[in-house]
Parts: structure tokens; sequence; C-alpha cells
């Protein structure tokens, strides 16, 4: 499984790098359209090779996605915690319930002493 997860990894750099030999050309990227540019009378505008765009865009909708996916997952995370918290409380509740019935009680000394020898028989 770690090969197939190696060859995975390798397959996908192979592929990034031929994305990035075949877009090295320059482009120029402009923050307004000329209009407003013009109206303005700014226009920030950066010239990167194309791949770079392309991987900035990727990583921009990656980053999105996950961004998107922990918010909509709130509601079970605050569950699951609520959940783990009653689980905890119960697991002490039942040992100590377990501790006080495996004590012998103040008063049930023939009580104690009667069951005493079927405790070691079985």
């Amino acid at each position: 499984m770690k090969t197939l997860k190696y060859v995975f990894w390798a397959l996908v750099a192979v592929l990034l790098v031929l994305v990035g030999l075949a877009n090295r050309d320059a482009t120029t990227l402009q923050a307004m359209p000329t209009a407003f540019a013009n109206l303005f009378n700014i226009s920030p505008q950066i010239t990167l090779p194309l791949f770079i765009v392309i991987f900035l865009a990727v990583g921009a909708g990656l980053l999105l996605g996950l961004i998107w996916e922990w918010i909509r997952e709130y509601p079970e995370r605050v569950e699951a915690r609520a959940r783990a918290r009653e689980i905890e409380s119960l697991r002490k509740e039942v040992a100590q319930l377990r501790l006080a019935a495996a004590s012998p009680k103040k008063g049930d000394d023939v009580i104690a002493l009667l069951d005493a020898p079927k405790r070691r028989i079985a």
C-alpha cells in the first residue's frame, strides 16, 4: 500500500511538471477591468508564467473547499465532542458503581461471611 501511495504521488509530480513545462508563457493578471482601471486611474497588474497562475488557482480552490467543509462539518464536531463527554461521564459512573457493588457494606458482615465460601468455590 505504501508503494502504491508513492507511485500515485510520483504520477502527480510528473503531471505537475508537464503542466508547468507546457505553460511557461508569461501572462498578465489585472486586478480590475480596463474600464475601471482607467476610471480610477490605477491599474494593479502582475506578469507571471501561466503555470504559476494555474497552480495558484487550484491551490486557492482547494483551500476554499477545505474551509467550506470545515464550516459545514462544525455541527457534527460539536455533537461528537458532547457525546464523548457523555460517554466519559458514564464510564466514570459505571466504575464508581462497580466499586460500590464490590465493596462490602457496613452492617452486612453476616451476609459477607456467608457469601465468602461461595466466592472461594466459584
